[in-house]
This record gives structure tokens, C-alpha cells and sequence, in this order.
């Protein structure tokens, strides 16, 4: 008989919503997930979305408080559980960011109050060492650190698509050094490199995602398939965020893609540096730290693969299977 879990609905294509997804996907056979709405990422007016979102989703809340099973929550909306219903949560705690704070200056209080609550929990997981210690140092005793985790079989195949084609198919030539600087949303840091290079002959500054910043150059708002072919087809990745991130999903697999990347050691992206040895990006010298890194890319990606395989989809059900039998 499958266990019942009770976690947000694991819809988008944010980090989080894929790990989310990736863990209700390798723990189906032993777990009978059950879902409510996420709303955050619905509402058009970011101003008070954080609040409407728990309005919205109190009733709901409400709802589970009579529910048995046990909960994997990464939502403020643990601020509305009882006591009892946190004693049988995992909470997942990707990264902390005031900077995305779209209530402030409530928003903020808010997560104090969650930090506060979260010894409550069965457990606490973080992608990264990072908030790991972040969490510990609010006196937060059970965190474990469960990386984000990658489909090798995926990944191999993706490694394996002809280069020249993929690279005729974003119209990149064969001089061109096609920089890789992740989604172009807000805080990642889009629009310093593409400034950093945009007098740089010979390279073009490519990104994907939903383009919440307006970027007008060379972006792909693309399904799964063809970012892969995206990613196959650059030759550096650039990582510059101004927010502190989790462990950037996004760096990893261009790493996993044979990327040589510079990556700003900023909260997990520190931690993933560090493991994958990949170097940070100076500003003043970044058209030459890329052309160095474009040179490098034969020799120094295999390191780098080596250390980010290991957290294949085993390892992520190992940790998270070990970790779920000690939850009421």
C-alpha cells in the first residue's frame, strides 16, 4: 500500500518546481502524491502576490488539517499548518531571497516567522551547503542537503546531438562564440554580461526562460527538446546572478553539456563552483576570461561532468526514499 503525500502542485519550469516534480516522479512507485493549486505564479500583478496567495490558499490549508499522511512543503503557506501537521513535514528550502520579495516589506516577516517554525518540522532539506548552514545558524537542527539531480540518460543523449546542427539551427557560425548566460529573468545578472560583452567582436550573448527582463537579444523561450540543442550548440556559459541562488539548475546542465563555465560564487552557486572548479567571471576582463574559457573547452569539461554526475536519479532516490522512511 502507497503512502499518502500531500505536497504543492508541481507545475512550471522554475528550479524548484522541477525538483519537486523530478521527486513525485521517482518516488511513484512507493508514494501516492496528492496536490493543491499553486497560485503564486498566476497573477500578473506581482505586488501582493505572496499575500493573495495565502489568502487564497488558506481554505485549502484548512482542509488538510484533518488529512492523514505526511506533507513535502517549499511554500509560505507552512506558516498556516498546525503544529501537528509540521511534525510530519519535510520542508524543502531552495534559497532565501529578499531580493524577489514581491511583499515587502510583510513578506519579510513573514519568512522570519517561518524560520522560527521550522524546528517544528520532521526534517528540513536544502539543495545546497550553503542554506544548510544558512538555516542552522537560525537554529534549525535537522536540515539535510539533497542536490538537484539529473537525468544522465537525458543527459547523454543531449551530448550526444551533432554540434554543427545544432548550431546551424540557432543560426550561430562557425567563429562565433555563443556565451551561454542563463534565464533572463530578474536578479540573474542577464544584462551585466551582455554589457560586458557587447563590444566583444566574434561572441553572441544567449539566454532562455520567460525573458521577464525584456531582453532583446538572442533568446529562446523553448521546450525541453530544443534547449538541450540550445545548450549543445554555445560554447561558455557565464553565471553572474545579484540574488542568492539555490544550486542554478541551469549551470549544472550546461556543465553536464560540456559547457566550461564562469560562475559568480555567490550561496549554492559557490558550492557548485567549487565542486565543478569552474572559475569567476571579472567583469573588466570578461571578454578574454571567455575566449579562455571557449579554448578550454576540450580539456577541462571532463572534471567537471565527473563531479555533477554523481547526483544522477539514484542518488536523488536513495536520499530522498532513505529520508521519507523516517517521516510520521
Amino acid at each position: 500500500m502507497k503512502r499518502v503525500i500531500y505536497s504543492m502542485e508541481p507545475v512550471g519550469h522554475t528550479g524548484g518546481r522541477v525538483y519537486l516534480r523530478m521527486l513525485h516522479e521517482v518516488t511513484a512507485d512507493n508514494v501516492e502524491w496528492r496536490t493543491i493549486p499553486d497560485h503564486k505564479r498566476t497573477y500578473r500583478v506581482r505586488r501582493w502576490r505572496k499575500l493573495r496567495h495565502l489568502t487564497r490558499l488558506a481554505p485549502a490549508v484548512q482542509e488538510l488539517r484533518g488529512a492523514t499522511g505526511s506533507f513535502v512543503w517549499d511554500d509560505l503557506s507552512l506558516l498556516l499548518f498546525t503544529p501537528e501537521m509540521r511534525a510530519r513535514t519535510v520542508f524543502l528550502l531552495h534559497h532565501y531571497e529578499p531580493l524577489q520579495h514581491d511583499s515587502a516589506p510583510v513578506e519579510a516577516l513573514l519568512w522570519e516567522r517561518l524560520f522560527r517554525l521550522l524546528p517544528q518540522c520532521a526534517a528540513v532539506v536544502c539543495v545546497a551547503p550553503y542554506w544548510a548552514d544558512f538555516l542552522r545558524t537560525r537554529g534549525v537542527p535537522n536540515v539535510r542537503v539533497i542536490h538537484n539531480a539529473f537525468d544522465l540518460t537525458e543527459i547523454e543523449r543531449a551530448r550526444g546531438f551533432d554540434r554543427a546542427d545544432c548550431r546551424a539551427e540557432f543560426d550561430l557560425a562557425p567563429n562565433t562564440i555563443a556565451v551561454y548566460a542563463g534565464k533572463a529573468v530578474h536578479w540573474k545578472g542577464t544584462e551585466e554580461v551582455s554589457a560586458a560583452l557587447s563590444n566583444a567582436p566574434g561572441m553572441r550573448v544567449i539566454t532562455s526562460g520567460s525573458n521577464t527582463i525584456r531582453f532583446d537579444g538572442a533568446h529562446y523561450d523553448v521546450e525541453r527538446e530544443r534547449y538541450l540543442r540550445l545548450l549543445r550548440a554555445c560554447d561558455v556559459g557565464v553565471f553572474l546572478p545579484q540574488m542568492r541562488e539555490g544550486w542554478s539548475r541551469c549551470a549544472a546542465e550546461a556543465l553536464l553539456l560540456g559547457l566550461p563555465c564562469l560562475i559568480r560564487p555567490v550561496a549554492g552557486l559557490g558550492n557548485l563552483a567549487a565542486l565543478a572548479g569552474q572559475p569567476a567571471p571579472d567583469l573588466g576582463h570578461l571578454p578574454t576570461q571567455v575566449r579562455e574559457r571557449a579554448a578550454a573547452r576540450q580539456t577541462e569539461t571532463k572534471a567537471a561532468y565527473e563531479a555533477l554526475a554523481r547526483y544522477d536519479l539514484d542518488y536523488f532516490t536513495r536520499a530522498w526514499g532513505d529520508l521519507l522512511t523516517e517521516v510520521p
